[in-house]
């Protein structure tokens, strides 16, 4: 599809304008609709305990947690809905109230679906993010992170690690790995 000539790639404000429904979800992908699929139990836990977490953290902050019905608009022709996103914009910032203005930090919950597709090309899309500053992927079953953090001159990489936190130093907050991974 995305191959034949005649197809025409569409714009990240023709994509939000498309009502998929209730039970249908996609992102934009260099102007290629991707339909997504539902997650694990386990990619959902992880993405909750996160919310939690960050949302008790961030109270009082001017900054708020969004989980992935929110858009991150990431070009002109591209739409992503990480599992988690931290937004210091100001509600209604934006003029379709549909993506979020200021995103800080991007987390994805790895799946084996998606899971090359966000450490390459998603990574170097919320890279290009100027507000952006913190990445971390998850790992659900090998229960590791990795997180990339913008520095003056570039970014740092930690590779997945099973023993560390989720350390926010831009907004004064750090998860315990314990938090992120329990399922009590």
């Amino acid at each position: 599809m995305a191959t034949d000539p005649h197809y025409r790639l569409l714009t990240a404000e023709e994509f939000l304008r498309i009502d998929f429904g209730p039970d249908m979800k996609a992102e934009l992908d260099n102007g290629v609709i991707r339909m997504m699929t539902g997650g694990t139990r386990d990619h959902s836990r992880v993405q909750m305990n996160l919310a939690i977490a960050v949302g008790n953290a961030l109270r009082g902050s001017g900054c708020r947690p969004y989980g992935s019905d929110m858009a991150v608009r990431t070009h002109d022709r591209s739409v992503r809905y990480p599992d988690l996103t931290i937004d210091c914009g100001t509600p209604g910032d934006q003029p379709d109230d549909l993506t979020l203005s200021d995103p800080r930090v991007v987390i994805e919950v790895l799946s084996p679906s998606t899971r090359s597709s966000d450490l390459t090309v998603k990574k170097d899309e919320y890279r290009a993010i100027a507000s952006v500053d913190t990445i971390a992927f998850i790992d659900v079953d090998k229960q590791a992170l990795a997180i990339h953090q913008r520095i003056e001159n570039g970014w740092t990489e930690t590779l997945f690690s099973p023993a560390i936190d989720l350390v926010l130093p831009s907004l004064g907050i750090t998860i315990p790995h314990a938090e992120i991974f329990t399922d009590d």
